[in-house]
């Protein structure tokens, strides 16, 4: 919970300072154009997508929400708390931008504010967070880490052989391929015909 609390934190006071600071709607440039802050409003989901959607985005946040505070109790790995924590840090962060902030309740929309040169959409941190969180939670699972720390993937070992006499029968003998031996009659196909 220390994390999610750090990131809601940290998210919530970068915002603050982007409100209080910025112009809404000019950049501001922090490294060049490579790095800017670009204060915007959005109604619609993370890095600026699906605006004018900000009732379901809510809705989804919460589920969330609700979700990882009811798998919380199960995880017993700290790379798997850190995963939920980022998640869960960012989620309620841009959820108490659309609960609380105008233009309603619910229908609030999210200070972004982080545009970087070459990526279509502006965003803040919780985003970044929140994506994190999914890189994480590829890394676990590509890994196979449980919420529990232990791998869960099957892992193939080899196991002893004893070798065993076999006799061979007419439905397992393999056909011979060796020479034949000269001095052996030889059978042809004219011979067998017969």
């Amino acid at each position: 919970m220390s994390v999610a609390l750090a990131v809601y934190v940290l998210d919530q006071a970068t915002k603050y300072l982007v409100v209080e600071n910025l112009p809404l709607g000019r950049p501001v440039e922090v490294l060049g154009t490579v790095l800017q802050f670009f204060f915007v409003k959005n109604s619609g989901a993370a890095f600026s997508l699906a605006s004018g959607s900000t009732w379901i985005f809510s809705i989804a946040a919460s589920v969330v929400t609700v979700f990882i505070v009811f798998f919380a109790r199960r995880i017993r790995s700290t790379s798997w708390a850190i995963l939920f924590g980022m998640l869960l840090g960012g989620t309620t962060g841009n959820l108490t931008d659309r609960l609380f902030r105008e233009p309603s309740f619910g229908l609030g929309h999210v200070i972004d504010f982080i545009q970087v040169a070459g990526f279509p959409a502006v965003f803040n941190i919780a985003d970044s967070f929140i994506v994190a969180s999914m890189g994480l939670f590829i890394i676990l699972t590509v890994r196979g880490i449980g919420l529990d720390g232990q791998r869960t993937l099957k892992t193939v070992t080899p196991q002893t052989v004893t070798p065993q006499t076999v006799t061979p029968t007419s439905d397992t003998a393999e056909p011979d391929t060796a020479e034949p031996d000269p001095a052996e009659p030889r059978l042809d196909d004219d011979t067998a015909a017969r």
